[in-house]
């Protein structure tokens, strides 16, 4: 069984074809507009697919939730995650046009209708989310700073509504920086590649 089908066994049919998909998608714009590392584009299913589903891994995100993709780049933690939530509102951000041109055209060519991209620095959007993704954005209390004020107060999830920030290496000492309740999920619990050694799931909540 193919990644991510192998972690995801619910996955539909629908869903498994798109991540497959994706993964071809990539591989011709990435050959045209840099959106990912060039030696990380043959490990797109583990590195940025996978990666990104890490969060589906540890929610389980309610229909109606919204969410931005802040600094969405390639559209990294928001595509994937959009998949495997056709309930889910996402909106992508990013602040690099050629980047978000790129996302936009993925979007329309897997049909996702549950997706919306926004050219613009992240920190200027003034519309409230249940949840901000990031994935190795800026540090941890940067990344708060810019985007605390967009989260929703009312919560609608059994996870808090808060920031859910993939990253990888020593995150500790960002974490003691940081007025707000914390989470940290090591994602070798939840996937078996080496990859995944130093990778981490970081939910921040009740933001002071």
């Amino acid at each position: 069984m193919s990644l991510p089908s192998s972690y995801f066994p619910q996955l539909t049919l629908l869903q498994r074809d798109r991540f497959e998909q994706m993964k071809k998608l990539y591989r011709e714009w990435n050959a045209r507009i840099n959106v990912i590392s060039r030696k990380d584009i043959d490990q797109i299913g583990i590195h940025h697919v996978l990666h990104s589903l890490a969060i589906a891994d540890i929610i389980k995100f309610k229909p109606g939730t919204t969410i931005m993709d802040a600094g969405t780049g390639g559209g990294f933690p928001g595509i994937p995650l959009a998949v495997m939530f056709p309930d889910v509102q996402f909106t992508l951000v990013d602040s690099i046009g050629k980047k978000i041109m790129v996302v936009e055209t993925i979007v329309k060519s897997l049909g996702l209708l549950n997706v919306i991209t926004l050219n613009a620095r992240f920190e200027s959007v003034k519309q409230k989310f249940d949840f901000i993704t990031g994935r190795a954005v800026s540090n941890l209390p940067l990344f708060l700073s810019m985007v605390s004020q967009c989260v929703k107060k009312k919560e609608i999830n059994e996870l808090s509504n808060g920031i859910l920030y993939l990253t990888g290496g020593e995150i500790e000492p960002d974490i003691k920086k940081i007025p707000a309740l914390s989470t940290t999920y090591n994602l070798s619990d939840h996937f078996n590649e080496s990859y995944f050694t130093t990778k981490k799931l970081v939910h921040l909540y009740n933001f002071s």
